[in-house]
């Protein structure tokens, strides 16, 4: 193990862990309620409870490559991605699920530059996000077309989520609410997918 992960958690330790011990105690007394899914990528550049100025508790979180939610299949049989879903909207009975894309995603650009090295898992899985792939002027990708691919991926999964049955019970009966956010990263801002109209708009902007 690197030394700075072991100086994490000993600083996490003695100086972090010490204002949020009451807090964690009832979250292990009275159990984890979380208002809110967040399905984000594993870019290590978003941190969702930065981003949303959560604290311990407040988000139940599902990371993968892309922010990508496999079409509900039963026959598919286990998947991880279903089950988060499945536990946070029926166990925990979350009120919002987010669908959180980024600029600069490294999953977009590949699917239109291959990072060219064997892996197999990561390009079946990149499939799953193939339909938001537009065709490129002059064959030319540029930072336009991978902005608008991220955002039409986002919508991509927005699409799927509302799929599951179970999402789509609870969204129909005014219990679950789904989001899609497209962040920024060197702005700090997060544009919010109005799914009626299809367009982004700034979220909380100032």
């Amino acid at each position: 193990m690197s030394d700075s992960l072991i100086r994490g958690l000993q600083r996490f330790h003695r100086e972090a862990f010490p204002g949020y011990r009451e807090h964690f105690r009832e979250l292990v007394a009275a159990g984890q309620r979380p208002g809110t899914l967040f399905i984000g990528c594993s870019d290590s550049r978003v941190l969702p409870d930065l981003l949303t100025d959560s604290g311990p508790g407040d988000l139940f979180v599902s990371r993968n490559v892309g922010a990508l939610v496999p079409p509900h299949d039963p026959e598919v049989g286990e998947h991880e991605a279903a089950a988060v879903i499945e536990y946070a909207v029926a166990v925990l009975g979350v009120r919002d699920v987010v669908v959180c894309g980024h600029s600069h995603c490294g999953a977009v650009r590949a699917l239109y530059e291959p990072p060219g090295v064997s892996a197999p898992n990561l390009e079946r899985w990149l499939e799953l996000a193939r339909p938001a792939v537009m065709p490129l002027a002059d064959g030319q990708l540029d930072e336009d077309t991978l902005r608008e691919t991220e955002r039409r991926n986002v919508a991509l999964q927005l699409e799927r989520l509302a799929d599951y049955p179970l999402v789509r019970e609870r969204v129909e009966a005014g219990e679950l609410a789904l989001h899609g956010w497209h962040y920024i990263l060197e702005e700090g801002r997060v544009d919010a997918l109005d799914l009626e109209s299809g367009r982004l708009h700034p979220e909380a902007a100032d």
